[in-house]
Parts: structure tokens; sequence; C-alpha cells
């Protein structure tokens, strides 16, 4: 190919123009993009317990032909043989996204005796993939969150599990305890990585994930490092408030959230320069 930049192939499967990157948009004008803030009747994605690791949330292992990695592979005319894996394909996001949260050993409260990357789309309370529910409150204006126990993000670090859980349209992870690695990833991506109190829980405040969910506070939080901000969660006629901490723990992760991420902080900085 002749020129100065990457030309992209439309036919490729393993590597592809990755969208967080392709839609930053940056302001000259202005010394940041609009980066987080509050979060309005967002829905959970899925509701998991305590020691959820990177490798249930990151794309790992090999596709499986009935997985949305698959159908997508099949879509496009790549026989079984020449799947591969996650690893291999970790250039094409439209494969790495479909992966996030599809490990077998997945366990989403949300959905009672099934196991693997499955949840619950409300309002409909239809079960389908996270993939597949994601990208439906997508086309609807939807965002998301994700809530669970302690040690959220365990086990070795890998930048898919908070690429891909960006790609899936999730605003904030509320947890009871973050894997350091991860929560600094979750950061980097522009999620909030928010932080019941000590001796709180999804369960004391009684929350089974079909809540409406709405986070406020969020821009005056990112004036210093581990303030905290305010949960609203409704459900029926039962309205749940909670007080979590925003665990952005340096000033440094405060001018990547305000950037939207540290894609967009990057390329504001060149084009300062």
């Amino acid at each position: 190919p002749q020129g100065k930049t990457f030309q992209w192939s439309d036919k490729s499967t393993y590597v592809r123009p990755a969208s967080f990157i392709r839609d930053i948009s940056i302001d000259e004008k202005s010394p940041y993009k609009t980066g987080v803030g509050d979060v309005k009747e967002a829905r959970v994605l899925a509701f998991l317990g305590d020691t959820v690791t990177t490798d249930h949330i990151s794309p790992a292992g090999t596709i499986k032909m009935d997985s949305p990695a698959g159908k997508y592979l099949i879509e496009r005319g790549v026989p079984r043989e020449d799947f591969n894996s996650y690893g291999a394909r970790r250039g094409n996001e439209e494969v790495m996204v479909r992966g996030t949260f599809a490990n077998v050993r997945l366990k989403n409260k949300l959905v009672s005796g099934v196991d693997g990357g499955v949840t619950i789309k409300f309002p409909e309370g239809t079960q389908a993939s996270i993939y597949d529910a994601a990208m439906a409150y997508r086309k609807e204006g939807t965002p998301l969150i994700i809530l669970a126990g302690k040690e959220y993000g365990s086990g070795s670090s890998r930048d898919w599990a908070a690429k891909g859980t960006y790609m899936l349209g999730v605003k904030a992870v509320v947890a009871e305890s973050f894997e350091r690695i991860h929560r600094s990833n979750l950061v980097m991506m522009g999620i909030l990585p928010l932080q019941f109190k000590p001796g709180e829980s999804a369960q004391t405040h009684g929350l089974k994930g079909d809540e409406i969910f709405s986070i406020e506070g969020v821009s005056h939080a990112l004036g210093l490092p581990r303030q905290t901000v305010q949960v609203t969660a409704l459900s029926g006629g039962k309205k749940t408030e909670l007080t979590v901490i925003m665990r952005v723990d340096t000033p440094k992760e405060i001018e990547y959230l305000k950037s939207g991420g540290i894609l967009s902080y990057v390329l504001q900085g060149l084009l300062k320069k």
C-alpha cells in the first residue's frame, strides 16, 4: 500500500480499526473533551459475586461456534477450523467485545441456574447473551453498570477486560473492592470504579439487579481523589439511595477521567504540542 497511514482492509477478520480511538473527538478550544459525568437511568448488565477475575471478564481461549464471536466469524465466511483464539484475534474489536463476559464459568446473579455470558434484558425480562443485551441497550440509548462483590478484577492484568467492558456500554462498575491494576485500567477507559462503603454491599442495600440506577455528583467528585457520589436505584415503587466512594485514587487519574480516558488525554497532549 502507498501513503503514510495504514490501509485498513474491510475483509480482514484479524485487524480492524478500534472504535474507542476512532470515535474520539477533540475540541482544541477546550482543555478537555466531554469526559465522564453523571449516569442517568442505567441498567445492570451483570450482577456478579466475589473474586470475579479478569479471566471471567476478558475474552480468552477458543472461540465457540454458537457464541456471538463465532456467529460473527461464520457470517463472514470463516470456517470453523480457522476460528483460532481470542488472543490471536485481539486486533479485531468486533470479536473481542463479543467475547467479553463470555466465560463459561461466569455466574451472573440475574440469571439463576445458568452459567456463562448470559443476562436478563430489562424491562422485558428476557434472557440473552451479554453482548446481544448490551447492543439492544445501546440502540435504546440506555447506559449500563456492573454490580459486583469483593476483589473485582482479580488475577492477571488483561487490558481487554477494561476495553471490552467499555465497548459494551458500561459506564460504571459498583463493587465492594477492586484489584489494583484492573481498577486503574477501568479509569484509563473512562469507566467509573465505584466502591461500596465498608460493611455495605449490593446485598445489604437489598439490590436485586432489576433496578434503574442513576449516579450523581461525578463532576464535583473529580475535584479530589476518592470522593463520594450518590447512587439512586428505582424498582417499582421502591427507591434505594446510597453513597459510594469513587475509586479515582490520584490527581493524574482525575485528569484521565476529565479527558474521557487515557487515549483522549494523550491525543489532547499531542494537539497542545
